[in-house]
């Protein structure tokens, strides 16, 4: 059984794990779930908000306990390699769930620009406003994004409850901590592919697993947010991967 920390995509929070928490824990892992800077009951304010700061919140909640499995969706994909850049010490693997899988020195705003991610439908329809600048996404076009495969019981939970996304840590760059290169690079990686994701395209999540050397690889046929879309192949994946990595 594993410790396995849950990290959070844009405009969601800890609340978004909500549906897959008590399967985890019934398969006998302890499991946590943050809000990162910024994002759900956090009142870091949006000034303050950076990928460096995802990354000091995530090694501050593994300090707490034994290492971890860490696991993250979309943009918190970013922020899991940033957290275990900081202190690979305390991560077991790094679980890539339809996120972005950044090398050093890539930041999210890269990775957006490649022609793999031409359709992504985050970046088409978002609305950036205010100063710090904060993205949103409109009802129905967070529904076609990422919530594609949803019912629309489940479309309708998650749509009243995302929130306004930062921008900066969208430019921030994968920084790996002095002495902590090997220990990083040398972390497992896992990913759970989502085949009908509106958000980042297969072919693009193919691109970054291939190019980060993850292993496994499990496939669901589904939306950004598998665990509430198909939450027992959601279920099944992650035990698939804890079971190899940990």
């Amino acid at each position: 059984m594993a410790r396995i920390v849950l990290v959070h995509g844009a405009f969601a929070g800890a609340w978004c794990w909500e549906p897959a928490l008590a399967g985890l824990r019934a398969a006998g892992h302890t499991v946590e779930a943050i809000d990162l800077p910024g994002a759900g009951a956090d009142t870091t304010p949006v000034a303050e908000v950076t990928l460096e700061a995802y990354g000091e919140k995530i090694c501050q909640v593994l300090s707490a306990g034994p290492p971890a499995v860490l696991a993250g969706q979309s943009m918190g994909g970013m922020a899991i390699t940033q957290g275990a850049a900081r202190c690979p010490e305390q991560v077991v693997a790094l679980v890539y769930i339809g996120a972005f899988a950044p090398a050093e020195g890539q930041s999210l705003g890269e990775l957006v620009s490649y022609p793999e991610a031409a359709d992504d439908q985050v970046q088409a329809n978002l609305v950036v406003e205010g100063d710090p600048p904060v993205g949103s996404l409109a009802p129905a076009a967070a529904v076609h994004a990422m919530l594609n495969c949803c019912t629309e019981e489940q479309a309708a939970w998650a749509v009243e409850r995302l929130g306004a996304q930062p921008i900066a840590p969208f430019a921030g760059v994968i920084e790996v901590q002095d002495g902590a290169r090997e220990a990083f690079e040398a972390l497992p990686r896992a990913y759970i592919l989502c085949g009908r994701d509106h958000s980042i395209p297969p072919a693009m999540q193919r691109r970054m697993l291939t190019e980060r050397h993850c292993h496994p690889v499990l496939e669901i046929e589904t939306d950004h947010w598998p665990w509430l879309s198909r939450t027992d192949e959601f279920l099944a994946a992650m035990a698939a991967i804890v079971s190899t990595v940990a």
